[in-house]
């Protein structure tokens, strides 16, 4: 089990076709601050039907899209 599971599981309850999160908001999801492991863990959320479109690091945030199959 991921620690990011919450927010994985609050994106595909989302069912949005694409969106964008703040990091505040994604710490805010998962009760635990953002770290370098996040990054890593991001290929998990295919498993929910979504996968990252573009983080910027600048603005803290990131863009999802749905993935078409």
């Amino acid at each position: 089990m991921s620690k990011y599971n919450p927010l994985w599981n609050w994106i595909k309850e989302n069912d949005t076709d694409s969106f964008k999160l703040t990091y505040a908001k994604i710490e805010k999801i998962v009760g635990l601050p953002i770290d370098h492991s996040f990054f890593k863990y991001k290929k998990e959320l295919f498993q929910y039907g979504y996968k990252v479109r573009k983080i910027s690091m600048k603005e803290h945030k990131m863009e999802l899209e749905k993935v078409v199959e």
